[in-house]
């Protein structure tokens, strides 16, 4: 009897844990099937990464820069664009992360969606790049070295920024522009080769470097500084010491809308035995002018406001081509009046 007894006084308690458990088990699958509908709120690979985010972490893609999601939503940011992006609303919705329409089905494939949207985002990045916003994203990955450093020699590895031969998408791939030589450079990487230039364009570089004087070479450079500074450098015990960072503070450029950064303008002088090949020669080094830059930068005021030498008197190199006034600053310099009275002088055709 005592045995029974002592099985009746557990059976009710076994009962209560297993409808708890059954109480939890439900709430278990209530939160799962909660789980698995937040998870088709987003197209992006996960719920909380976005599609922008996505495609700039992607290999490849470290020159690109998150667009704020109110810049693209903005319609005047994307004036032109429908006309050369196939597929627009369905490449808008995959950007922004907006659910499909029902009629999406009329969509193919899903790789077309795709393509289109990297086309929209990479024309739009083209556009937001050259804002106040923009600039200043670009300017953190330039400081953090994320583009790279000039391949030439002499640049001492000036940090480079991407650009494109073309504003229409299609016709090239991204290259590297050096603020120091001015010329452009294939990115070193094979991973790079999938971009288009036409995402970043040709006019981000140079409106770059004029926003950010202070990180734009300055277009004269002393060759004894460079070699007084460069044999210091080699005396002290560490090629970083505090010697060289007073150098780099102590250069100042007298035209604050000029570059304020200490250019590296020592130019490759080619020899053989010893001896310099003269730039006259038919071998000679003849492309040497476009890296060369005056010692002072007085030397740049000898250029008038037309863009041609001016000799010690004042006179201009080809004074027999001017008109009867003379040069004039570019101050007084009256552009619609200058092309009405070209346009009054230019002789009728007579057919």
């Amino acid at each position: 009897m005592s045995r029974l007894q002592q099985s009746s006084s557990v059976d009710p308690s076994q009962e209560e844990l297993e409808e708890e458990e059954a109480v939890s088990g439900e709430g278990d699958e209530v939160m799962g099937e909660a789980e698995d509908g937040e998870g088709y709120t987003s197209s992006t690979p996960t719920s909380t990464l976005t599609w922008i985010s996505w495609f700039c972490s992607l290999p490849g893609h470290e020159y690109f820069c998150e667009v704020s999601e109110d810049f693209i939503e903005d319609d005047f940011n994307l004036t032109g664009l429908n006309a050369m992006v196939p597929f627009w609303k369905e490449a808008m919705e995959m950007v922004l992360d907006v659910e499909p329409d029902e009629d999406s089905a009329r969509v193919p494939d899903v790789s077309i969606v795709e393509a289109s949207a990297e086309l929209l985002y990479g024309l739009v990045h083209q556009r937001y790049i050259i804002t106040r916003q923009g600039l200043q994203a670009m300017a953190d990955k330039y400081e953090n070295a994320t583009f790279g450093s000039c391949p030439r020699v002499y640049c001492q590895n000036c940090y480079v920024v991407p650009c494109g031969r073309s504003d229409v998408p299609g016709l090239d791939t991204v290259k590297l522009y050096c603020p120091n030589c001015h010329d452009i450079y294939v990115p070193p990487s094979s991973r790079f080769q999938g971009v288009d230039g036409a995402f970043f364009g040709t006019t981000f570089a140079h409106l770059f470097f004029q926003s950010y004087r202070e990180l734009a070479p300055a277009p004269f450079y002393k060759s004894s500084t460079a070699a007084s500074s460069s044999t210091s450098a080699a005396r002290s015990p560490r090629p970083g010491s505090d010697g060289g960072q007073a150098d780099e503070e102590t250069f100042v450029n007298p035209n604050p809308y000029g570059g304020q950064k200490r250019a590296a303008g020592k130019v490759y002088i080619p020899r053989i035995y010893g001896f310099r090949v003269s730039e006259r020669a038919k071998s000679g080094p003849r492309m040497m002018w476009l890296r060369m830059r005056p010692e002072v930068a007085g030397e740049l005021d000898t250029v008038d406001w037309r863009g041609r030498w001016v000799d010690e008197e004042g006179g201009s190199e080809f004074e027999d081509d001017e008109e009867e006034g003379g040069d004039r600053p570019m101050e007084d310099f009256d552009p619609v009046r200058t092309g009405l009275e070209c346009i009054s002088a230019e002789p009728l055709l007579q057919v």
